[in-house]
């Protein structure tokens, strides 16, 4: 089964469950992903993620059944998970910018969130994607198609940072890590560097929430015993890598991962294997923000 319906019989799940207690490793598992995959790869896909699909499902459902029937607003609330109703007003304005009461005495057609079917992304993306052509292209995006490699195991030395998938908040952190990193010189604590100059970024520790960490540090000969406060020794497993030129002004290497989760693996005929994904910048070639030097892995099989 594709990532389309494997996605979409999660999406079944959720909808039969809209009024039950939902967590995200019982709905990922309902695809056969690890719920930090899911997570991911739906939040690639349909620009949203998954905790606010379910909230607006409910508010959706929740208003339709304030105005069919005759129940209570508090009933309502607690019907689709809300502890109470002062809860529930303010989640339900906040979406449609009116109050649940207001709506039901009022004629407003609300713009709800309708059931989504990943089936159809899967026809407006690229369906008939071969990994083998020489460009991708979305949009204005021109993607290099990725190069296939056996790598073999990479020992690093990095200092990790905390980072989230919700709301894109690594996306708008993980630069910082990078200049936390180079403004503190914390290159200077790393010992028995191989490649002075090449810097690695490593998501791992991957949590059901969303939370996961990101190592920035550098390649090393051997494992360091005693290492400064915030550092960790960590190996990147061996084994085959899709490899994505990242390569661009600042911003260009989250519209790759977002490529990479939303379009190509969907539609190639790789999946995810465990471990770490990572990527590989040429500090001396590159000139930040206008132009990195930097490529991406992901793990495959």
């Amino acid at each position: 089964m594709d990532y389309f319906k494997r996605i979409q019989c999660a999406i079944e799940f959720i909808e039969l469950n809209l009024r039950e207690d939902l967590k995200i490793a019982e709905i990922a598992s309902q695809a056969c992903f690890s719920a930090f995959h899911f997570q991911r790869v739906f939040q690639a896909i349909s620009g949203f993620t998954v905790q606010q699909y379910i909230r607006r499902r409910r508010l959706s459902e929740a208003a339709e059944q304030l105005k069919q029937s005759n129940q209570k607003v508090l009933d309502v609330a607690i019907e689709y998970k809300y502890n109470s109703q002062e809860a529930f007003t303010r989640a339900f304005e906040k979406n449609f910018g009116i109050t649940p009461g207001k709506y039901r005495n009022g004629d407003i057609e609300l713009p709800g969130q309708s059931k989504i079917n990943f089936l159809d992304y899967q026809k407006n993306t690229m369906g008939d994607l071969d990994v083998n052509k020489p460009v991708i292209l979305q949009g204005d995006l021109d993607v290099n198609k990725p190069v296939i490699l056996q790598l073999e195991t990479v020992k690093i030395v990095g200092y990790e940072y905390k980072t989230n998938l919700n709301n894109e908040q690594h996306y708008k952190e993980i630069p910082g890590f990078y200049g936390h990193f180079g403004a503190n010189e914390y290159f200077m604590c790393i010992p028995n560097k191989i490649a002075p100059g090449m810097s690695y970024g490593v998501a791992c520790r991957f949590e059901d929430n969303g939370a996961f960490s990101f190592v920035v540090g550098e390649a090393v000969e051997k494992e360091s015993k005693e290492l400064a406060e915030g550092f960790m020794y960590m190996e990147i497993p061996a084994g085959k890598y899709a490899e994505f030129d990242a390569s661009g002004s600042d911003g260009r290497v989250q519209n790759i991962r977002d490529f990479i989760y939303g379009t190509w693996l969907p539609n190639s005929n790789f999946e995810r294997r465990e471990g770490p994904d990572f990527e590989i910048t040429d500090v001396m070639n590159s000139s930040y923000p206008d132009h990195l030097s930097m490529k991406v892995y992901i793990p495959i099989e």
